[in-house]
């Protein structure tokens, strides 16, 4: 669906990375872990094309006072890396915007009771909140979050507070393990037999890495792609990925923004596969 969202809150959490919060109809509550909006950051046109950014969280503010209906809201993580995202950082409360969504398919919870491992590096943490939102209700929720430094290790506080036991790592051992997250959940998994079941999201490389690991230890992985996306209803093709049996002789794609953002990661061909 479309609509026109008022901004609440447009704040920088980490340099260089921002929460905004919005006003968003009933139908957004129904949002799916991993759907994403598409954002038109000007009424202008230039920038000419919306921005995809993954659903950070949804719920309702309640009424300060009797009588009032409550509003839902809608909540997307973003790092400031071009024009257009420039330009959303430089709005404010109050300041209207054009959203689409919620679109795209989303993660699937898997079994009740399993640990549920996420994986996610800098923005690739948007869409893997509202889904340890879910998993705790019915299983043990372990986080793997990575980055470069410190600053790109986001909402570490907001996941604690669902439950989840979180683990970080950073390249230049500024937080946590110094390394690369993929070690610490390496671990993880040898601690528990490969044991559970991962989602993640994040970076391609990283992304290629978690799924070379489920794959070698027989562990069912869901990644949520980051595409480049004009349209986010699957009519440009501008996102597509190869499946796991592209070929000259058989070419096998999948959009990203309809088909996916998430895949499993055993259908999709990574690089060197």
């Amino acid at each position: 669906m479309q609509f026109k969202a008022m901004i609440l809150d447009n704040a920088e959490v980490s340099p260089g990375y921002w929460r905004m919060r919005m006003t968003a109809p009933p139908e957004m509550l129904e949002a799916k872990p991993g759907q994403f909006v598409m954002v038109r950051v000007n009424p202008s046109i230039d920038p000419l094309i919306r921005r995809p950014f993954g659903v950070f969280d949804v719920g309702t503010l309640q009424p300060a006072y009797t009588g009032a209906v409550p509003q839902p809201y809608l909540e997307i993580l973003y790092r400031v890396v071009g024009k257009g995202t420039g330009m959303l950082s430089t709005l404010h409360e109050n300041d209207i915007l054009d959203i689409l969504g919620p679109l795209g398919t989303g993660f699937e919870n898997g079994p009740a009771g399993e640990e549920k491992l996420i994986v996610g590096g800098g923005v690739g943490l948007a869409p893997l909140y509202l889904l340890a939102k879910e998993l705790v209700k019915d299983s043990s929720v372990r986080l793997f979050a990575g980055g470069r430094t410190k600053d790109d290790v986001l909402c570490i506080t907001e996941f604690e507070r669902l439950g989840v036991e979180c683990y970080t790592a950073t390249e230049d051992g500024s937080l946590g393990e110094c390394g690369l997250v993929t070690k610490v959940l390496e671990q993880r998994l040898d601690a528990t037999a490969n044991k559970g079941q991962i989602f993640a999201c994040g970076p391609h490389g990283m992304l290629k890495a978690v799924a070379a690991i489920g794959a070698k230890r027989s562990v069912k992985t869901q990644v949520s792609l980051e595409g480049y996306m004009a349209c986010g209803m699957g009519a440009c093709l501008g996102c597509v990925c190869q499946g796991a049996e592209h070929n000259t002789e058989n070419p096998d794609y999948r959009c990203v923004c309809t088909e996916g953002p998430v895949f499993e990661a055993a259908e999709l061909k990574w690089e060197g596969n």
